[in-house]
């Protein structure tokens, strides 16, 4: 039965750990209940493994038996009490949390400053809490997806979208599925947030300039696009090129307007594919390459455009039109909002909204420099999907 006790006993610790990060309140102990497949097995040979086993944890300063009144040795265990954590873990060859959590501090101490996000990781590990189904014992798969964000940065513009995510992984860890593996820590990563909404995995592989497979840009409008071969109108009521082939626009356009969800998208160009207007299907949060080809066509059309986004009323929304909105201003213009206020959302479509989710929200849409939107939204308490408006 030193199954059973080294069982027992290692949910003691765990309880001691609970009890120290302020989860459990009750002192850890193994009680009668706990007991009860010791009293009840009638194997001597049995009960003497479980009793010495408990014994040396006793000789070890790590718990205190407690047994019958009357009997100091030979009396059965009633209850076993937590004398020292550290000295029950050396004994069950297990590391206590305030060791693993050290160990893992150490190890991200040198990307900390990069990524301010792993502090809140580090604090929900102290607090017992997973991020992403990780603990401190995966601290390895932090610094990985660190590294990938590391090394996509440094790649060329004309490259990044164009990656095949397996060949990047193949490369770097000499295994080609550990990129996919590590998605939702990139996720945090980029996002800044333990709290964020979880996204797709190719929208965040997008965000660094990978794919699985090579996603054409889809544009649509009465509008000439010179590309690297060719100087034509688009066809009706969509087109879709490689992002890196669009160089510029030819004609006048009275509005740019970028749309962050495909059905959204597929609407509008049905609408709108014969008017002066372009519009750009983002495939959620840009790729390098879709941002390298947004700035080239901002560069090429009239300061008096009026550029426009239209996403999602939510984190994940208005975390894309702050990145847009950071493009349009290095060209010189300024992205405003296309029917992402609460005036345009019917009170039958909004989901409500915690505060804290109300909280990035706003910081995400003050980025975008939508300052006025950003408190309507807080104010009004709510999150919609483009596809329901």
């Amino acid at each position: 039965m030193t199954d059973l006790a080294f069982t027992l006993l290692k949910k003691l610790l765990l309880d001691a750990e609970k009890n120290k990060a302020g989860v459990k309140v009750r002192n850890a102990a193994i009680t009668m209940a706990a007991l009860e497949s010791y009293h009840s097995n009638r194997n001597i040979q049995d009960r003497e493994a479980f009793e010495a086993y408990m014994q040396a944890a006793q000789d070890n300063g790590a718990v205190n038996l407690k047994r019958e009144r009357g009997y100091h040795i030979d009396g059965r265990m009633e209850r076993v009490d937590l004398t020292e954590r550290g000295k029950l873990a050396l004994f069950l060859g297990i590391s206590t949390q305030d060791d693993l959590l050290s160990k893992a501090r150490a190890s991200l101490s040198g990307i900390v400053e990069e990524f301010h996000v792993l502090n809140e990781v580090l604090e929900n590990w102290r607090q017992l809490k997973k991020v992403r189904g990780t603990g401190p014992k995966d601290v390895q798969d932090w610094l990985n997806a660190a590294f990938v964000i590391q090394y996509m940065k440094k790649q060329p513009d004309t490259v990044k979208g164009e990656l095949p995510i397996r060949e990047v992984s193949a490369y770097l860890f000499k295994d080609s599925k550990v990129i996919e593996k590590i998605s939702s820590l990139l996720d945090v990563l980029l996002s800044g947030s333990t709290e964020s909404i979880a996204r797709e995995p190719y929208e965040i592989w997008a965000e660094i300039g990978l794919r699985r497979e090579e996603q054409p840009v889809r544009l649509a409008g009465k509008v000439i696009i010179r590309r690297e071969r060719v100087c034509s109108v688009l066809d009706s009521p969509y087109t879709a090129f490689p992002a890196a082939t669009v160089l510029n626009i030819e004609s006048s356009i009275s509005n740019l307007i970028t749309i962050e969800n495909q059905t959204t998208f597929h609407t509008e160009a049905r609408r709108l594919h014969d008017n002066d207007v372009l519009l750009i299907y983002t495939a959620g949060m840009p790729s390098p390459a879709w941002r390298a080809m947004y700035s080239r066509i901002l560069s090429s059309i009239s300061k008096n455009t009026s550029i426009l986004h239209w996403g999602d009323v939510d984190e994940g929304g208005f975390r894309i039109a702050a990145l847009i909105s950071e493009l349009a201003k290095a060209s010189g213009h300024t992205l405003k909002p296309y029917r992402m206020s609460p005036e345009d959302v019917p009170l039958e479509k909004r989901r409500p909204a915690t505060e804290k989710t109300l909280e990035r929200m706003r910081h995400y849409a003050e980025k975008a420099g939508w300052v006025l939107l950003a408190d309507s939204i807080f104010e009004s308490g709510f999150t919609v999907e483009q596809e329901a408006l």
